[in-house]
């Protein structure tokens, strides 16, 4: 019998040839990056936001780098669902077949996130796309929920579950939350979305900050404040993945300030099964592949058999 690779793991059902995942909003719809990044060799992506209505996002400028890594307040721009099932996923299912596709799904209210899921849904049945097309959903309950005044929907436990519960009917196909670590209870999060019918947790969303010009006196982005990402994102990313990995039996795709494969590492020992890249695929679109090129290394000099089997090890306390 062949022995399987050493990076290959099942998460949720699903086979991933290694646990490098594109994170949401860094890999567009996966047609944008074709001729510049190898997706056959990585585990999977997450797509850039899926809404119900097209969304121009926030006021230019909308990106900008810091000491710690990158400021963003792209404002979930992009082309509606309408124009994502026409556009993308004819090209989503026709390429690439081993590697996961997840879409990431936003919505402005409670219902939104499951009219989102039954549209794809529809467009990937049986007749109309490869169920390849996509393989499974991330929710981004950072959102504003526009029915309570701008509060996020995963700040509210009651919003949270109907938010989860509603999306869990529309679909049989793997279900992950992706929380931010501003919530004031992010294990509690966590355990309601388990409960509402969430086969996985994605940790962690980017963090609030502000970057001012100071010889303008104003913020350096459009909207004002963004969301931090890069390398001053990893050891709250870390912390939350370890704590919520003690308290919810799910799998987790551990995400912020992944560049190399001791970051990835600190991750899957913290309780990750999978590991996204964002910020830093956007510096260097080869990056990724060299970061499971650099796990492998360090699986063989390790002499670890297979990835899987460091997930959840960290010794604690020291």
């Amino acid at each position: 019998m062949s022995r399987e690779p050493r990076l290959a793991l099942t998460v949720c059902g699903l086979s991933f040839r290694n646990p490098i995942v594109l994170a949401a909003g860094t890999a567009g719809y996966g047609r944008e990056l074709d001729g510049m990044v190898d997706l056959s060799r990585l585990g999977g992506l997450a797509t850039k936001a899926i809404s119900l209505e097209p969304r121009q996002g926030a006021p230019e400028p909308r990106v900008t780098d810091f000491a710690g890594g990158m400021l963003n307040a792209v404002g979930l721009a992009n082309p509606g669902l309408r124009a994502v099932v026409d556009a993308y996923l004819p090209w989503l299912a026709t390429h690439h077949p081993g590697t996961r596709k997840i879409a990431n799904i936003v919505g402005f209210t409670i219902e939104e996130f499951a009219d989102v899921i039954t549209g794809v849904e529809t467009a990937v049945a049986p007749g109309a796309l490869a169920a390849g097309a996509i393989e499974a959903y991330e929710l981004n309950v950072s959102c504003p929920n526009v029915r309570a005044g701008g509060m996020e929907f995963g700040s509210d436990p009651d919003c949270l579950h109907e938010v989860v519960a509603r999306a869990r009917a529309a679909t049989r196909r793997p279900l992950f939350v992706k929380l931010s670590p501003a919530l004031p209870n992010l294990v509690h999060a966590a355990q309601v979305a388990a409960i509402a019918g969430a086969d996985g947790i994605t940790l962690v969303n980017t963090l609030p900050g502000l970057l001012i010009d100071v010889e303008r006196r104003r913020p350096v982005l459009g909207f004002g404040t963004g969301g931090i990402s890069g390398p001053a994102l990893l050891p709250v990313g870390v912390l939350a993945t370890w704590k919520v990995s003690c308290a919810v039996s799910l799998p987790i795709i551990g995400v912020g300030g992944v560049r190399v494969a001791a970051d990835a590492l600190q991750y899957l020992l913290a309780g990750a099964s999978l590991v996204g890249m964002g910020t830093a695929a956007l510096r260097d679109p080869r990056q990724p592949e060299r970061l499971a090129r650099e796990l492998e290394t360090w699986c063989e000099r390790h002499d670890v058999a297979t990835i899987a089997s460091l997930v959840g090890t960290m010794k604690w306390p020291m």
